[in-house]
């Protein structure tokens, strides 16, 4: 086994009202221009009023812009315009606010604030200086991707027409805030989506063959969590403690999937760049599929993630192990509304080679729990679609 380096380096805040530290943070921090990064949707919620009231009055001693026109999957425009922005501003930080969206756009902005004319696909296919970027405190307000504390950022590039995952240690904030109440807002379909998307993060880092004993344990108990914690999220939204559970979980599903993910998110990326579906309905809707095929290929992989469903799968046969934990993991989708198939959503039939296409290209599957094939996306796909 070679040389592997372990990290969780970043600091946060949590627990409702955690927003009401935010002055103090980004005088820590040095920030005193802030640029706040977010989408249409969220800049007329509750949530981001919170953040106004905090912020204060624009004025002399506390300055503060906003771009709020990030697309639901963002493109590399939602990067360039708030870079602009901090330069005409003279912005000395980002906040980022929302879901994965957003967070994603203000983490790469301070790339091209910092360079100017660039292109993020020069980023992603040259070793370029990534450092001495603005600091970033992110925000969110689902209890999904994680973003808020991965070391990526998932854009939709011009120069390919496709999403590329951005990687650098530099993109990781200074702070990350998980306030329960932030996430109130959230309509029970959404809540439902991002946080399969959370439990897809989990299990296929699980899976995922690359040695991180660490992040095995994040993101088995993630499991747990978002097991116990998401239905009730979805029944009751004011529900803080699952609110707050779902918001850990998606954390720790995100701090995991430092080892890599797997075919589910093969599949989905291309769901959301050629289709325009959510990014958690997508991998929610896949899950099973690649669970049956893995399992398929390597019995007895999802064992351990029964335990952590609370299933009594210790002593059964491997084949039936993986039966029980996916036919768990099918019924609880279901519970949440999310058994529907690809086709429910406008994706057609004659879409397939170009999502077999992108699908093959994604770097996600090449550290699947077991070897996928063209033929086999193909398979994968026409079973949900």
């Amino acid at each position: 086994m070679g040389i592997v380096a372990f990290s969780f380096p970043t600091r946060t805040l949590f627990g409702a009202g955690a927003l009401q530290e935010l002055p103090a943070n980004l005088l820590r921090l040095g920030i005193r221009r802030p640029l706040v990064v977010t989408d249409p949707g969220l800049a007329r919620t509750d949530a981001f009023r919170a953040l106004v009231a905090v912020l204060g009055e624009s004025g002399r001693d506390r300055d503060w812009f906003a771009f709020t026109e990030v697309h639901p999957n963002p493109v590399e425009e939602d990067v360039r315009r708030p870079a602009a922005l901090m330069r005409e501003h003279g912005c000395d930080g980002v906040i980022a606010i929302g879901g994965g969206s957003p967070l994603d756009a203000g983490k790469a902005a301070r790339l091209l604030a910092k360079h100017p004319g660039a292109s993020l696909l020069r980023f992603y296919e040259e070793a370029l200086d990534w450092t001495g970027m603005a600091p970033l405190i992110a925000i969110p307000t689902t209890a999904g991707t994680g973003s808020e504390v991965g070391r990526s950022s998932v854009i939709t590039l011009d120069g390919t027409k496709r999403k590329a995952v951005l990687f650098h240690p530099e993109l990781l904030a200074k702070l990350v805030i998980l306030d329960p109440e932030l996430t109130v807002g959230l309509p029970p379909k959404l809540t439902a989506a991002t946080g399969a998307d959370a439990l897809t993060h989990c299990i296929e880092s699980y899976t995922c063959p690359s040695f991180h004993p660490m992040c095995d344990g994040i993101a088995l108990e993630g499991v747990r969590l978002i097991v116990e914690a998401l239905p009730r999220a979805v029944r009751d939204g004011h529900d803080l403690d699952a609110r707050g559970r779902m918001l850990v979980a998606a954390a720790m599903g995100a701090v995991a999937f430092q080892k890599d993910l797997g075919v589910v998110h093969s599949m989905a990326h291309p769901l959301s760049t050629l289709c325009g579906m959510h990014h958690g309905l997508a991998n929610a809707l896949c899950l099973v599929a690649g669970m049956k095929f893995c399992a398929a290929r390597k019995p007895g992989l999802y064992r351990r993630v029964g335990i952590a469903c609370g299933l009594e799968v210790q002593s059964c046969p491997d084949a039936e192990a993986d039966r029980r934990t996916i036919g768990f993991v099918t019924d609880f989708l279901a519970g949440l509304g999310l058994n529907t198939r690809l086709g429910d959503h406008g994706v057609k039939s004659e879409q397939l080679d170009a999502l077999v296409g992108q699908a093959i290209e994604d770097p996600c599957h090449q550290t699947n729990a077991v070897p996928v094939s063209r033929d086999d996306f193909r398979a994968l796909y026409l079973e949900v679609i």
